[in-house]
C-alpha cells in the first residue's frame, strides 16, 4: 500500500529502526536520527541500498520521482550507485559545492526571498572559513573555529543559526553517502558559544494568580479579548501564536491545536493538547465568530486578527502594569508545573523552547503527546479549583 504525506508525516521513531513501504522497492527508514528514503536492489550478485535524502528536505513526491530515476537506470543496465559514486569523484567535494547540493533540496517550499538571505549569509559567514575544505576532512574543530570568529564580531544570533546550517548540510553529506559522520552532529550551541542573557518579562508571584483570574473573569472589556486571556491561561502559549489562531488549526474532537511552523518562533509546527477547559473556551469563541477566519479578529472589521498589544493593554486596564505581560503567563506556567514535580522535558517542549532543524522538527513536536495532554488538563484542573477558591473568597468577604 502507498504512502501518504500523513502518514509520513506522523510516522514516529520506536525503540527499534523500522521501515514503511511505499511500494516498488521504495521505503522510508525511521528511527531516531531521523526518516531516511531508502531502496534496496540488486544489481549482478551484489545486493545494495540507494541513500535517496531526508525526509522532509526530500518530500514524499520528490523521493518518488528519484526513485523513478533510479528504476529506469537499473531498466537499462546502469547501477545508480556507481553512477553516483562517478558523479561525485568528478565533483571537487568541498564543503561549498555540498552545500550547493543541500541547497537544491533544502529550498523547496522556501521562498525566494528566504533561500537567499540563507545563501548569502553562508557565502559571509561560512565559505570564507571552511568552504573550500574537502568535505571528508572536514572536523568538529574547523566548524567551531568558524563559528567562534562569527560570535566573537559580536553576531550570536548568527553564529548559533549558522552552525545549524553546517550540521545540516553535513547531515545531507552522511544520507547521501558523501561523508561517512557528520563532524558536528552532537554539538550544540551552548557547547561552543556564551548564552544571551533571557530578558525578564514582568509576571506575577504563583501566589498572586487566583486573583488575576478572578480580574480575568469580571474583565469588563470586549468579550474576545476575556476569553483571549483565559485561553492564554490555559495554553501558555506565546501571545503571537495565540492572536494569530485560525478555525482551521483547531481539532476539537481529538482534543489538540495544530500550529503550523510558519507560525512559531522556532519555525516548526507545535501541538497543544487542549484540556476539557479549553476547548468549553473555544466553543464559546465559535459562537461569536459569525463565519470569520480568525478566532481573534480586529475589532475594526477588517479581515485580520486582533492587535499585538490587546493582551498587554488588557492587563494594564485590571491594574497590572508593570507587573504582568503576555508572556509572563508562560514562566508562570512553567515554574508552578515545575513545582509540582512535571519532567522538566515535557514542560519545555509544551513551550516550544527547543532548537529544532529542519529534520528533527517533523517529529519533536509530537514527543510525550500523551503525557503533555496530562499535564494541561492537571494544569486547567489546577487553574480552575483557584478560580473557584477566588469566588469562595469574594462570596465569604461579601
Amino acid at each position: 500500500m502507498a504512502l501518504s504525506d500523513i502518514t509520513v508525516r506522523q510516522a514516529k521513531p520506536k525503540d527499534k529502526p523500522y521501515k514503511l513501504a511505499d511500494g516498488s522497492g521504495l521505503y522510508l527508514l525511521v528511527n531516531r536520527a531521523g526518516k531516511y528514503w531508502r531502496y534496496d536492489y540488486r544489481f549482478g550478485a551484489k545486493r545494495k541500498t540507494v541513500a535517496y535524502g531526508v525526509y522532509p528536505v526530500l518530500t514524499l513526491a520528490a523521493a518518488r520521482d528519484v526513485h523513478l530515476q533510479t528504476k529506469r537506470q537499473l531498466k537499462a543496465g546502469i547501477d545508480p550507485m556507481a553512477e553516483r559514486q562517478e558523479e561525485r569523484q568528478v565533483a571537487s567535494l568541498t564543503f561549498r559545492k555540498v552545500a550547493q547540493q543541500w541547497r537544491e533540496q533544502w529550498k523547496i517550499g522556501k521562498t525566494t526571498k528566504h533561500d537567499t538571505d540563507v545563501w548569502r549569509r553562508l557565502e559571509i559567514d561560512v565559505f570564507p572559513a571552511i568552504g573550500d575544505k574537502p568535505v571528508t576532512e572536514l572536523t568538529t574543530a574547523h566548524v567551531r573555529d568558524c563559528v567562534k570568529a562569527i560570535e566573537q564580531r559580536g553576531a550570536l544570533d548568527i553564529a548559533k543559526r549558522q552552525l545549524q546550517k553546517c550540521s545540516q548540510i553535513m547531515r545531507y553529506a552522511v544520507a547521501h553517502d558523501i561523508a561517512e559522520r557528520n563532524p558536528v552532529a552532537d554539538v550544540q550551541p551552548a557547547d561552543i558559544l556564551p548564552t544571551r542573557k533571557k530578558r525578564n518579562y514582568a509576571r506575577l508571584d504563583a501566589k498572586e494568580l487566583p486573583q488575576l483570574l478572578g480580574d480575568i473573569d469580571n474583565y469588563v472589556g470586549g468579550e474576545h479579548t476575556r476569553l483571549a486571556l483565559q485561553l492564554m491561561v490555559l495554553t501558555f502559549v506565546r501571545t503571537s501564536e495565540l492572536i494569530g489562531a485560525t478555525w482551521s488549526e483547531f481539532d476539537l474532537p481529538g482534543k489538540r491545536w495544530n500550529i503550523p511552523a510558519e507560525r512559531m518562533k522556532m519555525r516548526t509546527p507545535h501541538i497543544v493538547p487542549l484540556s476539557r477547559q479549553s476547548i468549553a473556551v473555544l466553543k464559546a469563541l465559535r459562537a461569536l465568530s459569525f463565519g470569520r477566519d480568525y478566532v481573534f479578529p480586529a475589532d475594526t472589521g477588517k479581515p485580520t486578527h486582533m492587535s499585538n498589544n490587546t493582551i498587554l493593554y488588557a492587563l494594564y486596564r485590571m491594574g497590572y502594569r508593570g507587573r504582568m505581560t503576555g508572556h509572563g503567563f508562560r514562566g508562570m506556567a512553567s515554574t508552578i508545573l515545575h513545582e509540582q514535580g512535571w519532567p522538566h522535558a515535557h514542560i519545555e517542549l509544551q513551550l516550544a523552547h527547543q532548537e529544532r532543524d529542519d529534520v528533527s522538527a517533523a517529529y519533536n513536536h509530537a514527543l510525550y503527546l500523551t503525557p503533555r495532554a496530562k499535564m494541561m488538563q492537571a494544569w486547567a484542573d489546577h487553574v480552575g479549583r483557584l478560580r473557584m477558591s477566588k469566588v469562595v473568597a469574594m462570596r465569604t468577604a461579601g
